[in-house]
């Protein structure tokens, strides 16, 4: 085993006499079915040599647990085109455009970014299984997220879950958001009688959308959205709500004339590695249809957010 396909670690004081374990599980939230797959076979080591998770550790020692590794492919792979922003040997991270799904459905069997991503791999010859830590909208553009093993998708989905992702949206609103800055926090539910409509509704689930405004047009606002839980269509019934509908989004309200899709776009993602705990911050460019709005709501006379 190359000594890049390894996590490792060494014991630190408060590690001794602990099971390794114990010490993956707690210190480093290791999910329960990750620790019994490396149960299964030989992937942890202590000091080079083999060991098992339940034996106890001592300060000094290094742990190094296999978690890398090729998978078979849970989706066809296409050669289709992918913007990738970032890549490594954990995670690939990519800017979507506007008009594709995440993940192959049975309306969508072909064309996603799964497929392309698949077919990404398979050109390189390492194949994974697509694990996105998260999905956006068909018609939202930007930043996604992809795990390329099952310990980097439960340590980013481990800080999904308790909000260490910071997810930032850029949108544009039709008319003039007059608060400069604020929340959003109604709850979100299934619109009665529909399978894809959400809207606010007092039995729905908590949501909780920071905004703020960047720049206002004669006609549209641009705004910044801070999501702090991740609800399907959240930015967008909350927009609704707020009686500002996305434009282009015209399953809540929004106005077509300018862009035939909500204009809205997940631009900078902020998280600690899953295996090195560093700080990434990543950013994703604006698709040409932003930038092409950004142009015809300037042939109108705008004035900036004092």
């Amino acid at each position: 085993m190359q000594k890049e396909e390894l996590w490792e670690y060494t014991l630190q004081p408060q590690d001794n006499g602990k099971k390794y374990q114990d010490i993956l599980a707690h210190k480093f939230h290791f999910s329960r079915k990750l620790l019994q797959s490396l149960k299964q076979g030989e992937h942890a080591w202590i000091n080079g040599k083999f060991t098992y998770l339940t034996a106890r550790g001592q300060a000094g020692d290094l742990l190094s647990v296999q978690l890398l590794g090729e998978e078979p492919a849970n989706i066809p792979g296409e050669q289709l085109p992918l913007d990738i922003l970032f890549e490594d040997d954990y995670l690939l991270i990519v800017n979507k455009p506007p008009g594709q799904v995440v993940h192959p459905n049975h309306r969508y069997p072909t064309g996603t970014l799964g497929n392309a991503v698949v077919g990404y791999w398979q050109a390189k010859e390492t194949p994974h299984r697509f694990r996105p830590i998260h999905r956006i909208d068909r018609n939202t553009s930007g930043i996604v997220v992809i795990a390329k093993s099952r310990f980097a998708h439960q340590q980013l989905a481990y800080q999904l879950e308790h909000n260490l992702i910071h997810k930032h949206y850029l949108g544009f609103v039709q008319g003039c958001v007059l608060e400069g800055q604020g929340k959003m926090d109604q709850t979100i539910a299934l619109t009665p009688g529909s399978f894809i409509q959400r809207t606010v509704s007092p039995d729905g689930l908590p949501a909780l959308t920071y905004y703020q405004v960047l720049y206002r047009y004669p006609e549209a606002t641009l705004m910044r959205f801070m999501l702090s839980t991740g609800r399907t269509h959240q930015i967008r019934v909350h927009c609704q709500a707020l009686g500002h509908p996305l434009l282009g989004d015209d399953l809540y309200g929004g106005q077509l004339e300018l862009i035939q899709r909500q204009a809205l776009h997940s631009y900078h993602y902020a998280f600690q590695h899953p295996a090195t705990g560093e700080n990434i911050s990543i950013y994703a460019p604006w698709p040409k249809d932003l930038i092409e709005l950004v142009s015809k709501l300037k042939t109108l006379k705008a004035t900036s957010n004092s």
